[in-house]
Protein backbone atom coordinates (compact mmCIF):
# COMPACT_ATOMS: atom_id res chain seq x y z
CA UNK A 1 0.00 0.00 0.00
CA UNK A 2 1.41 3.41 -1.01
CA UNK A 3 1.89 5.92 1.61
CA UNK A 4 0.24 9.11 1.89
CA UNK A 5 1.18 11.29 -0.79
CA UNK A 6 4.41 13.14 0.17
CA UNK A 7 3.98 17.06 1.72
CA UNK A 8 6.54 18.67 -0.94
CA UNK A 9 5.28 22.54 -0.09
CA UNK A 10 6.67 21.67 3.93
CA UNK A 11 9.70 20.19 2.94
CA UNK A 12 12.86 22.04 3.70
CA UNK A 13 15.73 19.92 3.96
CA UNK A 14 16.69 17.25 0.91
CA UNK A 15 18.77 14.15 1.43
CA UNK A 16 20.10 12.81 -1.62
CA UNK A 17 22.20 9.30 -1.45
CA UNK A 18 25.70 9.28 -4.03
CA UNK A 19 25.43 6.55 -6.17
CA UNK A 20 22.98 6.12 -8.68
CA UNK A 21 21.05 9.10 -7.57
CA UNK A 22 23.23 11.63 -8.31
CA UNK A 23 26.58 9.74 -9.90
CA UNK A 24 26.92 6.66 -11.40
CA UNK A 25 29.25 3.61 -12.19
CA UNK A 26 31.58 4.94 -15.54
CA UNK A 27 30.10 1.66 -17.07
CA UNK A 28 32.99 1.81 -19.80
CA UNK A 29 35.31 0.34 -16.95
CA UNK A 30 33.21 -2.76 -16.86
CA UNK A 31 32.66 -2.83 -20.60
CA UNK A 32 36.93 -2.69 -20.79
CA UNK A 33 36.86 -5.29 -18.13
CA UNK A 34 34.87 -7.77 -19.86
CA UNK A 35 36.31 -6.91 -23.61
CA UNK A 36 40.00 -7.97 -21.94
CA UNK A 37 37.95 -11.59 -21.07
CA UNK A 38 37.08 -11.68 -24.68
CA UNK A 39 33.28 -10.60 -24.23
CA UNK A 40 31.60 -7.51 -25.56
CA UNK A 41 28.38 -5.82 -24.68
CA UNK A 42 26.48 -2.53 -25.15
CA UNK A 43 26.86 0.44 -22.56
CA UNK A 44 23.06 1.47 -23.40
CA UNK A 45 21.69 -3.28 -22.02
CA UNK A 46 24.60 -2.72 -19.50
CA UNK A 47 23.12 0.80 -18.02
CA UNK A 48 19.70 -1.19 -18.19
CA UNK A 49 21.31 -4.48 -16.54
CA UNK A 50 22.57 -2.16 -14.10
CA UNK A 51 19.04 -0.84 -12.79
CA UNK A 52 17.37 -3.96 -13.27
CA UNK A 53 19.88 -5.83 -10.30
CA UNK A 54 18.75 -3.09 -8.11
CA UNK A 55 15.87 -4.93 -6.51
CA UNK A 56 17.87 -8.28 -6.27
CA UNK A 57 20.58 -6.23 -4.66
CA UNK A 58 18.29 -4.16 -2.45
CA UNK A 59 16.49 -7.70 -1.69
CA UNK A 60 20.17 -8.85 -0.48
CA UNK A 61 21.05 -6.44 2.03
CA UNK A 62 19.97 -8.10 5.15
CA UNK A 63 22.09 -10.91 4.22
CA UNK A 64 24.81 -9.10 2.90
CA UNK A 65 25.01 -7.23 6.09
CA UNK A 66 26.78 -3.84 4.32
CA UNK A 67 26.18 -2.03 1.31
CA UNK A 68 30.37 -1.81 0.90
CA UNK A 69 31.91 -5.46 1.60
CA UNK A 70 33.57 -7.18 -1.52
CA UNK A 71 31.12 -9.43 -1.37
CA UNK A 72 28.14 -7.07 -2.18
CA UNK A 73 29.93 -5.61 -4.84
CA UNK A 74 30.59 -8.88 -6.82
CA UNK A 75 27.17 -9.79 -6.15
CA UNK A 76 26.07 -6.58 -7.54
CA UNK A 77 28.18 -6.84 -10.53
CA UNK A 78 26.85 -10.47 -11.01
CA UNK A 79 23.11 -10.05 -10.90
CA UNK A 80 23.55 -6.97 -13.56
CA UNK A 81 25.92 -9.14 -15.96
CA UNK A 82 23.10 -11.86 -15.57
CA UNK A 83 21.48 -9.10 -16.75
CA UNK A 84 23.40 -7.74 -19.99
CA UNK A 85 23.27 -9.18 -23.08
CA UNK A 86 27.06 -10.35 -23.62
CA UNK A 87 28.73 -11.40 -27.20
CA UNK A 88 29.55 -14.65 -26.97
CA UNK A 89 26.63 -15.44 -25.03
CA UNK A 90 27.94 -16.44 -21.46
CA UNK A 91 25.78 -18.76 -19.20
CA UNK A 92 25.37 -18.24 -15.56
CA UNK A 93 28.82 -19.93 -14.27
CA UNK A 94 30.75 -18.14 -16.89
CA UNK A 95 28.66 -15.12 -15.31
CA UNK A 96 30.10 -16.39 -12.02
CA UNK A 97 33.38 -15.93 -12.77
CA UNK A 98 33.71 -12.72 -15.15
CA UNK A 99 31.99 -11.02 -11.77
CA UNK A 100 34.53 -12.80 -9.32
CA UNK A 101 37.11 -11.88 -11.24
CA UNK A 102 36.12 -7.66 -11.92
CA UNK A 103 36.40 -7.39 -7.53
CA UNK A 104 40.02 -6.04 -7.68
CA UNK A 105 38.45 -3.70 -10.28
CA UNK A 106 37.07 -1.03 -7.67
CA UNK A 107 40.50 -1.29 -5.44
CA UNK A 108 42.40 -0.33 -9.09
CA UNK A 109 40.62 2.29 -10.63
CA UNK A 110 39.52 3.73 -7.33
CA UNK A 111 35.90 4.53 -6.08
CA UNK A 112 36.12 8.47 -6.98
CA UNK A 113 36.82 7.78 -10.68
CA UNK A 114 34.44 4.10 -11.06
CA UNK A 115 31.51 6.76 -9.36
CA UNK A 116 32.29 9.94 -11.42
CA UNK A 117 29.63 10.02 -14.26
CA UNK A 118 27.40 12.64 -13.57
CA UNK A 119 23.95 11.48 -14.03
CA UNK A 120 22.43 13.95 -16.79
CA UNK A 121 20.85 16.72 -15.84
CA UNK A 122 21.81 16.55 -12.31
CA UNK A 123 23.66 19.65 -11.57
CA UNK A 124 20.98 22.09 -12.81
CA UNK A 125 18.41 20.42 -10.50
CA UNK A 126 20.75 20.77 -7.45
CA UNK A 127 20.49 23.86 -8.26
CA UNK A 128 17.01 25.03 -8.93
CA UNK A 129 16.47 23.19 -5.44
CA UNK A 130 18.93 25.20 -4.01
CA UNK A 131 17.06 28.39 -5.44
CA UNK A 132 14.02 27.10 -3.72
CA UNK A 133 15.51 27.26 -0.48
CA UNK A 134 16.43 23.92 0.23
CA UNK A 135 19.19 22.44 2.40
CA UNK A 136 20.80 19.74 0.10
CA UNK A 137 22.39 16.97 2.26
CA UNK A 138 24.11 13.86 0.93
CA UNK A 139 23.79 11.10 2.95
CA UNK A 140 26.01 8.14 1.34
CA UNK A 141 27.45 4.64 2.23
CA UNK A 142 31.01 4.73 1.45
CA UNK A 143 34.62 4.47 2.14
CA UNK A 144 35.30 7.79 2.83
CA UNK A 145 35.74 9.46 -0.58
CA UNK A 146 31.94 10.84 -1.14
CA UNK A 147 33.55 14.61 -0.08
CA UNK A 148 36.37 13.80 -2.07
CA UNK A 149 34.27 12.30 -5.30
CA UNK A 150 32.15 15.69 -5.33
CA UNK A 151 34.74 17.89 -5.30
CA UNK A 152 36.27 16.12 -8.20
CA UNK A 153 32.93 16.08 -10.25
CA UNK A 154 32.09 19.70 -9.38
CA UNK A 155 29.39 19.10 -7.21
CA UNK A 156 30.24 19.91 -3.92
CA UNK A 157 29.40 23.22 -3.56
CA UNK A 158 25.40 22.47 -3.90
CA UNK A 159 25.60 20.76 -0.72
CA UNK A 160 25.16 21.94 2.48
CA UNK A 161 26.83 18.86 4.08
CA UNK A 162 28.12 15.40 2.84
CA UNK A 163 27.65 12.37 5.80
CA UNK A 164 29.64 9.60 4.84
CA UNK A 165 28.82 5.98 6.23
CA UNK A 166 32.66 5.42 6.79
CA UNK A 167 33.72 8.47 8.20
CA UNK A 168 30.11 8.71 10.99
CA UNK A 169 30.42 5.02 11.62
CA UNK A 170 27.09 4.09 10.82
CA UNK A 171 25.49 2.83 8.01
CA UNK A 172 22.37 2.72 5.98
CA UNK A 173 19.68 1.78 6.73
CA UNK A 174 21.04 2.29 9.92
CA UNK A 175 18.63 5.26 10.96
CA UNK A 176 21.46 6.60 13.36
CA UNK A 177 23.55 7.83 9.98
CA UNK A 178 19.84 9.79 9.06
CA UNK A 179 19.46 11.61 12.68
CA UNK A 180 22.88 12.00 12.71
CA UNK A 181 22.61 13.96 8.99
CA UNK A 182 19.49 15.89 10.99
CA UNK A 183 21.47 16.94 13.96
CA UNK A 184 24.55 18.12 11.33
CA UNK A 185 22.45 20.56 9.77
CA UNK A 186 19.91 21.09 12.44
CA UNK A 187 16.96 19.93 10.52
CA UNK A 188 13.40 18.36 10.73
CA UNK A 189 12.53 14.78 10.51
CA UNK A 190 9.32 15.47 9.29
CA UNK A 191 10.48 18.09 7.15
CA UNK A 192 13.54 16.38 5.48
CA UNK A 193 13.36 14.03 2.11
CA UNK A 194 15.69 11.55 1.30
CA UNK A 195 16.16 10.21 -1.91
CA UNK A 196 18.01 6.85 -3.02
CA UNK A 197 17.87 3.91 -5.24
CA UNK A 198 18.07 1.17 -3.22
CA UNK A 199 14.57 0.41 -1.21
CA UNK A 200 16.34 -1.75 1.97
CA UNK A 201 19.06 0.97 2.27
CA UNK A 202 17.31 4.03 1.69
CA UNK A 203 13.26 3.96 2.45
CA UNK A 204 13.63 1.71 4.76
CA UNK A 205 16.52 3.36 7.25
CA UNK A 206 14.93 6.80 5.99
CA UNK A 207 11.57 5.71 7.33
CA UNK A 208 13.41 4.48 10.74
CA UNK A 209 14.71 7.89 11.45
CA UNK A 210 10.89 9.25 10.60
CA UNK A 211 11.86 10.90 7.58
CA UNK A 212 9.76 10.97 4.09
CA UNK A 213 11.56 8.56 1.27
CA UNK A 214 11.37 8.28 -2.05
CA UNK A 215 13.06 5.78 -4.73
CA UNK A 216 14.65 6.58 -7.80
CA UNK A 217 13.49 4.27 -10.40
CA UNK A 218 14.41 5.17 -14.26
CA UNK A 219 13.34 1.71 -15.57
CA UNK A 220 10.22 0.87 -13.69
CA UNK A 221 11.62 -1.74 -11.82
CA UNK A 222 10.03 -1.23 -8.46
CA UNK A 223 6.21 -1.41 -9.42
CA UNK A 224 5.08 -2.69 -6.27
CA UNK A 225 6.79 -0.61 -3.74
CA UNK A 226 5.21 1.30 -1.23
CA UNK A 227 6.60 4.77 -1.61
CA UNK A 228 6.91 7.01 -4.09
CA UNK A 229 9.43 6.90 -7.26
CA UNK A 230 10.71 9.15 -9.66
CA UNK A 231 12.73 8.61 -12.77
CA UNK A 232 15.64 10.93 -11.70
CA UNK A 233 15.69 14.04 -10.25
CA UNK A 234 14.80 16.27 -12.81
CA UNK A 235 11.07 14.66 -12.11
CA UNK A 236 11.06 14.99 -8.63
CA UNK A 237 12.02 18.54 -8.94
CA UNK A 238 8.72 19.16 -10.99
CA UNK A 239 6.61 17.63 -8.46
CA UNK A 240 8.36 20.58 -5.99
CA UNK A 241 7.17 23.04 -8.58
CA UNK A 242 3.56 21.77 -9.15
CA UNK A 243 2.71 21.24 -5.62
Amino acid sequence: MLESPLPYSQLKTLFLDAGNTIVAMELDYIASALKAEGVTCNLSDLRRAEAAARPVVSAALPRLRSTESIDSFEFYIREMLLRTPMTPAVGEEGVVTLAHNMVPLLDRIGRVKFWSSVIPGTPEALSAFRARGLQLVVVSNSDGTVDELLRDVGLREFFDAVIDSHVVGYEKPDPKIFLHALEVVGAGAETTLHVGDLYEADVVGARAAGIHALLLDPYNDWPLVDCERAVDLKELLNRFTED
